[in-house]
């Protein structure tokens, strides 16, 4: 049996989550940190106005969308397509938007003018339906990159992960230090991707095609990866591809990675477990070992690759750091790319999590991916 997180907020487990709900700690903090607790049933903040969002039509088309073509607004518009896509740079590894074009609805807007837009996405490959948020840097607007492709980092969140993703609310400061990283020269402009990562509120679904019920491994490797193709500037190779998670998004961006590493390239996988421990599980034992990561790095080891790249991030004010070391220690060899890092006086929580990205983590996937490359490079 793990260690439980600190929990300082005192909620008890909910109905059905099992040894998991008490795993995932909940997060400290008053007032609105409880709608961002990784036990609640998610922070719904478009239904609760606790954005800046209005919902209006957001366009992503980036610099190569006609002049006529900006978003409308009112109810059931959907944005206008470019009137023509810029030519690829000479770099065959960059894909143009393949469409169809999502619509897009603004959630919050960031104080440099980037939005964070919502849509809802039918999975062809699942079957599953389920929103999607998602944020592009200003540089993603900017002329000179019209023929670039940009790295697409997805955002995974922990507790039910449904009906919401808080990495979506402006509040936790992901996207923020994604920019100032930017512009210190210590970070790429990743577009980001935030998907539910549960289809209820009432299980841990593991991030897995568990047998009858909702493909949800299916959805986060293929459909959202596929959702992302579909409207954005992005990367063929797998070297514009990782996760970013905490706590059960850790665990499932870490687990997709290892079962994926021809797709994805790394994670920073926060506060995150190691094992899976959906109670749907039960039966199904062959199955569950091939969503194991322990497993799947014993697998690409035995394999020879290719080389994938983790990185834990643990605050040392919770638990969890031991089985962290565990992994590192018999799993961190040959193509499994592992490190630790230890965020000082960080607890079980997002702010404590970006903090640790903007002191070093979002450095090191920005060296590990491929970023995009002004017109003139």
């Amino acid at each position: 049996m793990h260690d439980h997180p600190q929990q300082s907020s005192g909620r008890a487990p909910e109905p059905g989550q099992g040894r998991r709900r008490s795993r995932r700690a909940t997060w400290t903090g008053v007032g609105v940190v409880g709608a961002l607790l990784l036990g609640a049933a998610g922070f719904a903040a478009h239904e609760k106005g606790w954005t800046s969002g209005d919902g209006r039509a957001a366009d992503f088309a980036g610099p190569a969308r006609a002049p006529s073509a900006a978003a409308p607004d009112g109810p059931g518009a959907k944005p206008a397509e470019p009137s023509a896509a810029p030519t690829p740079s000479g770099d065959p590894d960059v894909r143009l938007p393949a469409g169809p074009r999502s619509d897009f609805r603004q959630t919050a807007r960031l104080d440099d003018g980037t939005v964070i837009a919502r849509t809802r996405v039918a999975g062809a490959k699942s079957g599953f339906e389920g929103d999607v948020w998602v944020w592009t840097p200003k540089e993603y607007e900017d002329p000179k990159y019209a023929k670039s492709a940009f790295p697409v980092l997805i955002a995974l969140p922990g507790g039910n992960g449904f009906p919401d993703n808080y990495w979506a609310d402006r509040s936790l400061g992901l996207q923020k230090a994604v920019s100032e990283g930017v512009r210190a020269g210590t970070s790429l402009p990743f577009v980001l991707v935030m998907p539910v990562l549960n289809p209820d509120n009432k299980y841990y679904y593991d991030g897995a095609d568990i047998p009858g019920r909702p493909r949800m491994g299916t959805w986060i490797a293929e459909d959202v990866p596929d959702f992302a193709r579909a409207n954005f500037r992005t990367y063929a190779s797998r070297d514009g591809w990782a996760f970013m998670g905490s706590s059960s998004g850790a665990f499932v961006g870490m687990k997709t990675l290892l079962q994926h590493p021809d797709k994805f390239k790394a994670v920073i996988a926060s506060g995150g477990e190691i094992t899976p421990d959906s109670p749907l599980w039960k039966g199904h034992q062959a199955e569950m070992d091939a969503n194991n990561p322990e497993k799947l790095a014993e697998k690409l080891i035995a394999g020879g690759g290719p080389d994938v790249y983790i990185n834990f991030q643990v605050g040392t004010k919770e638990s969890g750091r031991d089985r962290m070391a565990q992994f590192v220690q018999q799993y961190g060899k040959g193509p499994v790319k592992t490190t630790i890092r230890d965020i000082q006086n960080g607890e079980h929580n997002g702010w404590h999590y970006v903090r640790g990205m903007k002191e070093g983590s979002l450095e090191w996937i920005s060296k590990v991916l491929k970023g995009p490359r002004p017109e003139a490079g």
